[in-house]
């Protein structure tokens, strides 16, 4: 696959880079800065030098005084890194500092506040419909994803199975950040059966045979290695008793299905189904963070069932938005956005479905959801054609 432009925002200070393995910051950081100082902390015998005399980084920069941009790949592998970075921001004022990494929990743990207010955050995600242009294919999204590396590949099931075994040997086996790898990995298959649904840690911990606690840090963990994410319900000026339990969401289409068991009593259009919705809520996901990240994401579930898969809420206004995995538009897929309408009627409302054709319906609009995913272009409302 050709390189494609991104709509990462590329600030002229320095900045951190955060995104899950295979999203293509290391590819876009080459491209945009071929001439930076690249330490690669991939590299082996790079990470144990600096692990051990962390003071080297000076070293390289005052070997070529004419470097005005170091990046450093996957800071996370050596996060006592900081501390020199920090250092040399004060006297290095002339020098930018691209930090790249694809898990938050050392950093977190280790010093990321170091930098606050000095090194901006910048995220990146699995390519936007609108990045791949005429080569993005929904139904190929839906059974591969978006992953950069997986769609590079002539064969990218067999990408995605290894991207798994990836993260489970360098992210969380070397790390040290699970004991247990065998109920890790049970976890992880009873955790995908969560995706684009209520988040029941009870019923997940019973799945898999680990205790409840267990799970709750495991899936802390999924969240810091950037591959998962909760999305809480919308609840501002609730005037219905709503659901208190998140929903949960896989970064990645293609991840998921990699990841979800599969058996004869497993319905197809269910397994469909969760994929779309999380299609759409990473494309959600990264047209905010690529739009400066101005809107809250959320969803919206009554006791009573009544549900908004996703509501939009910022300065510039308030949208709802649901995903139905049909061909057609039935009055009962509309249920959920007349509560919610009825609740909050200046929210603009949009229904994504599998069919052709674009039209309002009881003030919904209802759009295909390849078109709804194309026109998604950071800096501009949502829908707009």
């Amino acid at each position: 696959m050709e390189t494609k432009d991104r709509f990462l925002n590329c600030p002229t200070q320095s900045f951190f880079l955060f995104g899950p393995r295979g999203t293509g910051k290391s590819t876009w950081l080459k491209t945009r800065m071929p001439d930076a100082l690249l330490v690669d902390l991939l590299e082996p015998a790079v990470s144990y030098q600096l692990r051990a005399r962390p003071a080297f980084l000076r070293e390289l920069l005052d070997g070529d005084p004419r470097v005005r941009t170091v990046v450093i790949d996957e800071i996370q592998r050596v996060p006592t890194l900081l501390t020199v970075v920090h250092q040399l921001m004060e006297e290095k004022r002339g020098v930018r500092f691209v930090m790249t990494g694809s898990s938050s929990r050392k950093l977190k743990r280790e010093g990321v506040d170091l930098l606050a207010g000095r090194a901006l955050l910048v995220n990146c995600h699995p390519f936007l419909a609108t990045e791949l242009g005429t080569d993005f294919s929904l139904d190929q999204a839906l059974t591969v994803g978006m992953l950069p590396v997986a769609l590079a590949s002539d064969d990218p099931a067999a990408v995605l199975k290894a991207y798994l075994a990836l993260y489970m040997r360098e992210e969380v086996q070397m790390e040290g950040l699970v004991r247990n790898l065998d109920g890790f990995a049970r976890f992880l298959e009873a955790v995908s059966f969560s995706h684009a649904s209520l988040l029941s840690i009870s019923d997940v911990s019973r799945e898999c045979a680990v205790s409840r606690t267990t799970v709750e840090g495991y899936v802390s963990i999924l969240e810091d290695l950037l591959v998962a994410a909760r999305l809480p319900v919308f609840g501002k000026r609730a005037k219905r008793q709503l659901v208190g339990h998140d929903k949960f969401y896989l970064f990645d289409a293609g991840v998921y299905r990699a990841l979800r068991p599969k058996g004869p009593l497993d319905r197809p259009e269910e397994i469909d189904g969760a994929a779309l919705e999380g299609l759409v809520f990473q494309h959600l996901r990264g047209w905010n963070d690529y739009s400066g990240a101005p809107n809250a994401l959320s969803f919206w579930r009554t006791q009573g069932g009544l549900e908004v898969d996703f509501v939009v809420y910022g300065e510039a206004g308030m949208a709802a938005v649901e995903v139905k995995n049909s061909t057609k538009v039935s009055a009962g897929d509309l249920r959920g956005m007349k509560a919610f309408a009825a609740d909050y009627p200046e929210a603009r409302r949009f229904l994504l479905y599998r069919g052709r054709e674009r039209f309002l319906r009881d003030g919904v609009l209802c759009v295909p959801c390849e078109e709804f995913l194309k026109n998604l272009r950071p800096g501009q409302p949502i829908a707009e054609p």
